[in-house]
This record gives C-alpha cells, structure tokens and sequence, in this order.
C-alpha cells in the first residue's frame, strides 16, 4: 500500500510540475518557445535565429556571466543582423586573439537591470523622446521611436529596431534586433 501511495504522489508532483512549466507565457524566438524560467543562454541557445550570437558569446567567454542571476536587459541580434556586417567580421571577431574586442562589442548589447519594452517607451516620453542606457561595456546607447518601434541608436549612429520585445527570462528580458550594435 505503501508503493501505490509513494508511486501515485510522485505522478501527482510530475503532473502539476507539467501543467505549470506548460503554463508560463512562452514567447517565440526562432521557431522555439522562450521559458521565463529559464536564464538568458539557456533559452538562446533554442533560437534559430540567434546562432551566431549563441557562437559569439561562448568565444567571448561570456555563459557564465549571462547565465548569472543578472538581471540583465539584452539587445540580441538575429543571424540575419550579423549577416549585414562585412563579409568576414564575425569569423574574425571569434578567433581567440580578438577575444576582447568580441566581448566589449557584446558587452555592448546588455544594460544592467531589467527593462520591459513598456519602461523603455515611459524612458523615451519622459526625456522628450529619447532614453539613454548606459551598457556593461561602459558605453551608451538611445532609444527612441519610430512610430511604434522602439529604435536603439549605437555610438557610431548605426540603428537597431526592435522586433520581438518582452522576452521575459528568469535573470533579465531580451528585447531581438535587427542590427548589430557597434561600440565607438
């Protein structure tokens, strides 16, 4: 009797911890879902789309830290944002020797804390349209908006839309960009 009791508690747990993973809001990033739950590299490394940033944060160094209890507002960048740099800049940017310079153009893509697209917009009304963040790189980056689109501009003027806002996860958001953000 004991058994039965012991075995039925434990499909019990296995079935109420199924129904709430299976409850969070999900958002879709490269065909695969998001888990709130789940940290910042843990959900990446799912995406489709983000497989050259997935590359370019473990040539950097950079798991431990983004997989850290952050929290952390990243700017990810599709492959597609990667692919309109010039040809042969990603393949340069992974080899060992520009470790540094990968990581601060990375680095440069997280703000501390966690910002929701709706704080970023109330950021941008509040400064008469336009919010500056500072990065973990050191540098700054402004967000403004082009109609309903939050635009993020880098020190060089290069500009970033974002396109899916709000990934929620379990040490910070990710806000997906169409562009590759450049430090000075």
């Amino acid at each position: 009797m004991k058994t039965f009791k012991l075995f039925f508690s434990m499909i019990a747990l296995l079935a109420v911890s199924q129904v709430s993973f299976a409850q969070e809001k999900t958002v879709m990033v490269g065909g695969a879902p998001m888990y709130p739950s789940k940290n910042i590299v843990e959900n990446a490394v799912n995406s489709k789309d983000h497989t050259t940033l997935v590359a370019a944060v473990k040539a950097a160094g950079l798991v431990e830290t983004l997989s850290g209890p952050g929290p952390f507002t990243v700017f990810a960048p599709t492959n597609k944002a990667f692919d309109k740099l010039p040809k042969g800049t990603v393949e340069t940017l992974v080899k060992p020797e520009n470790k540094a310079t990968l990581t601060g153009i990375l680095t440069y893509h997280v703000v501390s804390g966690k910002i929701s697209a709706e704080d970023l917009v109330k950021q941008i009304k509040e400064g008469n349209g336009k919010a500056t963040l500072k990065t973990v790189a050191g540098g700054e980056l402004t967000a403004t908006l082009k109609g309903k689109n939050v635009v993020i501009t880098d020190a060089k003027g290069g500009t970033a839309t974002v396109t899916i806002p709000d990934v929620n996860q379990s040490n910070g958001v990710i806000h997906v960009i169409d562009s590759v953000l450049l430090p000075q």
